[in-house]
């Protein structure tokens, strides 16, 4: 593929209707509001500017998942107020707006953002006022998942689940476990996802990315979940990859987070081109905007360059995408169909 045509390309995938599941929305602020927000509570960056600050988040010689996720201490240093918590949620529709995503849901765990006054319910509220008013404005639709953190007692979980339930018709789609995978297995959380589950909210969970695919029967069996976060070490259990085939279990894979975390070695050696060969549901997001320093078009880009997705296969993915939103069904039904005619040549 030469520059005229990778252009061609990206510039096709940045105009077509894209829908973005696995995204963090403390990894993917704007280094400029990082500055505002950090004067505005008196927090110390190693930084003054946008650009050191860009290169200083943004992963490229990360040795793991935990030392990836060592940069969140300083965004989540400046997001513990109502006003942080609103405003970088409505900047985080809007950067995914501008590159035409339909749907969003964006996830986080409120607990992290109790180092000043706030409460766990005002830590649900503040970002869903940010993206009704992103909603409002530029017709975004958008989702919040709540993340329970695996390192953090089970009982916490329990709580967030709690919440995520207390918040379930009131923008909250779906709850989620995050955090540092290896040696916290997801079935200590399992009590949690039975409160999610027995609510009728959906359960997503993080698993297989600095794991085995032990981690992804865990989340299935063990917990019950109905979408599987990163899913990149499935291949390592071909019994567990034909149930996930069978059930089409979604799959939401994030290409350039897994390369940085060395989940995987490189793009060309990414599974995701044999998952979706074999059927599985696979659809492609970002994680982090910032520290991944990605974009859904990028994304989608580097499945057509490092792994060979034709056009067609690409028009797929992006469908996938919306066919694994946590969406009332009529109300998917009706958005798939509308994507269907705008993604056009592109899916056919």
């Amino acid at each position: 593929m030469d520059d005229a045509q990778r252009r061609e390309l990206w510039e096709c995938l940045h105009a077509v209707p894209k829908a973005e599941l696995h995204l963090h929305l403390d990894g993917s602020l704007r280094p400029s509001t990082i500055l505002d927000l950090a004067d505005d509570a008196g927090v110390t960056l190693p930084y003054g500017d946008e650009q050191s600050l860009y290169d200083y988040l943004y992963v490229q010689d990360g040795r793991d998942l935990v030392d990836y996720l060592k940069r969140f201490d300083l965004t989540l240093s400046v997001m513990q107020t109502s006003e942080s918590l609103e405003r970088t949620a409505r900047e985080l529709c809007e950067d995914a707006a501008a590159e035409n995503v339909r749907y969003l849901e964006i996830r986080y765990s409120p607990i992290l953002h109790q180092q000043g006054d706030l409460t766990l319910e005002e830590a649900v509220e503040a970002p869903l006022r940010g993206v009704r008013r992103a909603e409002a404005e530029l017709g975004v639709k958008t989702g919040l998942i709540i993340c329970g953190i695996r390192n953090l007692p089970p009982e916490t979980s329990v709580r967030l689940a709690e919440l995520a339930v207390a918040f379930k018709d009131r923008g909250v789609v779906a709850f989620d476990l995050a955090g540092g995978e290896a040696g916290n297995p997801a079935t200590e959380h399992a009590e949690a996802f039975r409160i999610a589950r027995e609510a009728n909210l959906n359960v997503t969970i993080h698993a297989g990315e600095a794991a085995g695919a032990e981690s992804i029967a865990q989340a299935l069996h063990g917990c019950g979940a109905h979408r599987i976060g990163h899913g990149t070490h499935l291949y390592e259990d071909p019994g567990l990859q034909a149930y996930v085939n069978d059930h089409q279990v979604p799959v939401e894979v994030c290409l350039t987070s897994n390369v940085q975390t060395h989940a995987v070695e490189s793009f060309e050696t990414h599974p995701v081109r044999g998952y979706f060969d074999d059927g599985l549901l696979v659809s492609l997001h970002t994680d982090n905007r910032l520290m991944s320093g990605t974009t859904m078009t990028e994304e989608y880009a580097r499945a057509a360059e490092y792994l060979n997705f034709s056009d067609r296969e690409l028009g797929e993915l992006i469908l996938n995408g919306f066919r694994s939103a946590f969406l009332p069904w009529r109300e998917k039904e009706a958005l798939i169909s509308t994507v269907e005619r705008e993604i056009g040549s592109l899916a056919a």
